[in-house]
């Protein structure tokens, strides 16, 4: 079903205050940025082989991030995982694990994806995000 670590989320107080270790320290290829309204973040994505690091920045303090940023500092927000069926990984989660997904349906995600989140308390207390591709990506 998963075919991939599609990218992992570090939620930051400020994307332009970490573009330096990525993109010069670390070399890694950064991809942009991008503005998530829905769910209320900017986005930076660094390539990291086949898979990114997605840097996290509230866009203002009601965002997720924002609360996650309060109360565990900067640091990995979520893994994500990647497959090409969204909806039969949902309905996995749900009736085989019993877990809680954080949508009534998939969401619009960055680079052009769509993102459903199960929550943390049924996953060992990582929040895991599915993600599917779309178009050519």
């Amino acid at each position: 079903m998963f075919d991939r670590i599609d990218h992992v989320g570090i939620a930051v107080h400020s994307i332009d205050d970490k573009l330096e270790l990525y993109r010069e320290v670390l070399d890694l290829t950064f991809e942009g940025t991008e503005i998530v309204g829905d769910q209320g973040v900017k986005v930076a994505l660094f390539e990291v082989g086949e898979s990114l690091i997605e840097l996290l920045e509230p866009l203002d303090d009601d965002s997720p991030v924002a609360d996650f940023l309060d109360e565990h500092g900067e640091g990995i927000h979520h893994l994500a995982l990647g497959c090409d069926d969204i909806e039969g990984a949902r309905r996995r989660a749900l009736e085989e694990g019993g877990m809680s997904l954080l949508s009534d349906e998939p969401l619009e995600g960055a680079h052009d994806k769509l993102i459903s989140f199960v929550h943390p308390k049924d996953t060992g207390g990582v929040l895991l995000e599915f993600t599917e591709r779309r178009g050519d990506d």
